[in-house]
């Protein structure tokens, strides 16, 4: 019956993050689209995404769950009241976060 939910922001959804804000949102996406999955700027996004969609609290039986994770990011990003700009700096956290991790633990395999 759930066989399509994902436990947190899956990679796939990126591109479908693309055209929902504005240039700037637009051109990170787009850089970050082609990258690796365990690319730390991939990781990034998939961080702040499972943040600034609440992945940790969604309930597989939940109606969010149950609709999908690209909708839901979809929904997420179109009600953000925040700017461009808010959302490039909480990447840019994510990011000094992620790179942080991977400094720390050399044996997990996070692409530069």
């Amino acid at each position: 019956m759930y066989a399509n939910n994902e436990l947190l922001f899956p990679h796939h959804v990126i591109p479908a993050l693309k055209n929902l804000r504005g240039e700037k949102w637009s051109e990170l996406v787009e850089r970050i689209i082609p990258l690796e999955e365990n690319h730390e700027e991939t990781l990034a996004l998939m961080l702040m995404m499972i943040r600034l969609n609440g992945c940790l609290a969604c309930e597989t039986d939940s109606y969010r769950a149950m609709r999908g994770c690209a909708p839901c990011a979809i929904q997420t990003l179109r009600r953000y009241k925040g700017s461009d700009e808010e959302l490039i700096e909480s990447y840019e956290q994510s990011l000094y976060e992620v790179r942080l991790y991977a400094r720390n633990h050399p044996r997990v395999n996070i692409a530069c």
